[in-house]
């Protein structure tokens, strides 16, 4: 008589009390199986759709401090001043995305969204160059700003965090050296290149009121979920990020593309920082002081993996999105804004234990 895995089968036992016994042990394997089945396939689920938990966390923000706030929060105006004031948040986040999606992080992307400003300002504003010329050669500036980055970290092998926060200063001094530490005025630009405060206009539509800034973040974030979720280069950054040896002897070039990301990222800081003065109008190198953090905060608490080859920029704008509902809802609300800090630390924190465990146990 064979036995049954994991019950001890005595020497006589008739039929009925055998089928006892394997009925019993079927029922216990069977609430293990479901058990960790569910957990299991919990877990594959989160880590297949990293952006599942802040979209949840978003939704449930807004509710509750709809249900508190009732009309003061949740109105159409208020809303989409919330977008407005992530935009630039939410476009260096797409930036600090790539970056982080390659295992890396980006220290200097404030830096280079402001030189990059600054350099706008300047050349239009001062040098008389026509508005478009200005806005490429500022683009130029972050790109060449991002190819540094890049040449530093992965040709010479230098890790991301040291590279990034030297060329943080570097960039952030040639930018006050460049500008002599003056602020252009906001009229000043407006006389002399409209076009530079363009994405800082707003339109409504009905009771909400957009900027031309916040459709261009959206937009950004949309090409580039396409680009990483559906071309060539989009998955040779996830598969850097996940696994440089595997991606290597796959036939990726990891130099190339990890230099590349740089490079795109330098790109979109320039973008942003097209966007800066359109949101505060002037000119000023003393703008985005705290963009680096704030993007990384967003980039963690989407989702995306500080550990690299997971994530999304669609993840990355709900992570802004999150902050802003907090900091809008706790102002509204009448709370000291000391508590708005506090509370995007916890996010934060959980965000990352959230991260480690859904690595854990889909490993």
């Amino acid at each position: 008589m064979s036995e049954v895995p994991g019950t001890p089968v005595p020497a006589k036992m008739s039929a009925a009390d055998f089928e006892k016994v394997a009925a019993s042990d079927k029922r216990v394997a069977e609430f293990d199986s479901s058990k960790k089945g569910g957990l299991a396939t919990l877990q594959h689920f989160l880590h297949a759709n990293p952006t599942m938990v802040p979209v949840l966390v978003l939704l449930f923000s807004v509710g509750v401090f709809g249900l508190l706030l009732g009309e003061r929060f949740f109105s159409s105006f208020t809303l989409t001043l919330i977008l407005q004031q992530v935009t630039i948040v939410g476009i260096i986040g797409v930036a600090q995305t790539l970056i982080i999606l390659t295992a890396g992080i980006d220290l200097s992307v404030g830096a280079i969204m402001v030189i990059s400003s600054v350099v706008m300002g300047q050349f239009a504003v001062n040098l008389g160059l026509p508005a478009p010329l200005a806005i490429a050669c500022g683009i130029a500036v972050g790109m060449i700003c991002g190819l540094i980055n890049g040449v530093l970290v992965a040709m010479l092998r230098l890790p991301p965090f040291i590279v990034t926060l030297g060329t943080w200063f570097i960039f952030l001094s040639a930018n006050f050296i460049y500008s002599a530490n003056e602020t252009i005025r906001a009229q000043d630009v407006a006389a002399a290149a409209p076009l530079l405060q363009f994405l800082g206009t707003s339109f409504r539509l009905g009771g909400a009121v957009f900027t031309y800034g916040a459709v261009f973040m959206v937009l950004l974030v949309l090409v580039f979920f396409y680009i990483l979720n559906n071309t060539a280069w989009g998955r040779h950054v996830h598969a850097l990020g996940d696994d440089p040896d595997a991606a290597r002897l796959s036939g990726i070039s990891t130099t190339k593309t990890l230099v590349s990301v740089y490079v795109v990222a330098g790109m979109i800081c320039g973008l942003a920082g097209w966007a800066l003065i359109g949101r505060i109008g002037s000119i000023s190198p003393t703008s985005g002081a705290e963009a680096n953090i704030q993007s990384i905060t967003a980039v963690v608490i989407g989702g995306t993996s500080l550990f690299g080859g997971r994530g999304s920029v669609f993840g990355t704008l709900i992570g802004a999105l999150i902050v802003g509902v907090f900091a809008m809802g706790l102002r509204i609300w009448g709370t000291d804004p000391q508590w708005t800090q506090l509370t995007v630390g916890a996010l934060i924190i959980l965000a990352v234990a959230a991260d480690q465990w859904i690595r854990k146990v889909s490993a």
